[in-house]
């Protein structure tokens, strides 16, 4: 265990990576309307340039997490970031349908390696007194890069085009990936390198047998699949429906979900740490109120008819949300061994990004029929049935999921 200042200083560093990570993703969404325009892109093509991402990274996300453990988490991490910056560059360069799918699809095949690895080295080097908050600030860089991605993509796109945002962030990224690479040195033996012996499959078959793991594994999906509809087609939404701009309905679908969902990421870190003191069953506990939360109002986001209401329901769908993500990762220690875990989450991208991805496409198919609001209804409802499954995940001790091999 490194020393607690630097434990945190890998966290803030960390946190720029984290906030790079989802703003590239997400920028596109918000250029949705000029991708259409400029590239003569249909519904259900824009729906297929998020979920072909989605696909490739939830495909590559079991075989990232399993290199993260065994080669060691600060050169993946320095390795994903470096490579996505430079797949962001190229995106910006895309002149066909697709051009801007293979960049998409690379992106997602680098961007994989990130959060597995990142989460895993944050989870070495805090123990179970701030694991939960050491977490949720490195997640809270997400919901910024979400909220830049989406109100900065549809300024800049405004403004000066939708290829400039790409550029902008492809040059960022590699410059401080340089950067990374020095600040970061001598910290990757914080974080356990992988069991050498054991191979990709035998250790995924391990954590998949692990009680509990099915569990967190369908709340993550049914999560996924909510924040991804959301993600995707929310913006489209509000300029549809709304007849908002591009800056307006970029910063809508944003901000309203992620300034709250910061607040509750936050939150559910302090509460989960502090509430462990006095019940073993915390994390879960506090994972299960923010799904209480937040399933009820996504559905009502899904039939509002007035920006007002929209904007309350995402407001506290985000708070919820936030309250649940602040402890996916410590719960995920809970059930299995720090040589794992990076293991452990890439699984979880990989079934909860699956996921997500038919939810991005699905939505564009059915777009002309049930409509996004009733996709997003749906989105709700399958969150509300997670809530409930969330509560039967078995409590184990750190040191006996550090046995389960």
């Amino acid at each position: 265990m490194i020393s607690r200042r630097a434990a945190w200083v890998v966290v803030g560093l960390l946190w720029v990576v984290a906030l790079l990570n989802y703003l590239d993703r997400q920028i596109i969404f918000s250029l949705f309307p000029l991708l259409r325009g400029d590239l003569a892109l249909t519904d259900p093509q824009l729906g297929l340039v998020s979920a072909g991402f989605l696909w490739v990274y939830a495909f590559a996300s079991p075989f990232a997490g399993y290199l993260g453990d065994k080669l060691g988490r600060r050169r993946v991490v320095l390795f994903s970031l470096v490579i996505w910056s430079v797949v962001t560059l190229l995106t910006g360069m895309a002149r066909s349908f697709g051009q801007l799918l293979a960049a998409r699809a690379l992106m997602g095949l680098s961007e994989a390696f990130y959060i597995p690895a990142a989460l895993a080295m944050i989870s070495a080097q805090h123990g179970e007194g701030t694991r939960a908050r050491a977490v949720s600030l490195h997640q809270s860089g997400i919901y910024f890069g979400i909220v830049l991605g989406g109100a900065g993509g549809g300024w800049l796109g405004e403004h000066y085009g939708w290829r400039s945002g790409f550029y902008a962030l492809g040059i960022a990224g590699v410059i401080y990936g340089l950067f990374l690479f020095r600040a970061l040195r001598g910290e990757g033996g914080a974080a356990a390198e992988g069991p050498r012996g054991t191979g990709f499959g035998r250790s995924v078959a391990e954590i998949v047998r692990v009680p509990g793991f099915a569990a967190v594994l369908f709340v993550f999906a049914a999560m996924s699949l909510c924040n991804w509809m959301v993600y995707t087609w929310l913006p489209l939404f509000l300029y549809d429906k709304f007849h908002l701009s591009l800056a307006a309905a970029g910063f809508a679908s944003t901000f309203y979900i992620q300034g709250p969902g910061l607040i509750g990421i936050l939150l559910g870190g302090w509460l989960a740490d502090a509430w462990m003191k006095k019940q073993q069953r915390a994390r879960i506990w506090t994972q299960a109120l923010g799904l209480f939360g937040a399933a009820p109002f996504l559905m009502l986001a899904g039939v509002a008819s007035q920006p007002l209401l929209l904007y309350i329901a995402l407001v506290l769908y985000g708070f919820g949300r936030g309250i649940y993500d602040s402890n996916i990762m410590p719960v995920l220690c809970g059930l299995v061994g720090d040589d794992q875990r990076a293991t452990g989450y890439g699984l979880l991208n990989f079934v909860g990004v699956l996921v997500g991805g038919v939810a991005a496409f699905g939505a564009g198919l059915v777009k002309s029929t049930i409509g996004l609001g009733g996709a997003i209804e749906f989105a709700g409802a399958v969150l509300l049935v997670s809530a409930f499954v969330v509560l039967r995940i078995p409590v184990r001790t750190e040191s006996a999921a550090s046995v389960t091999r």
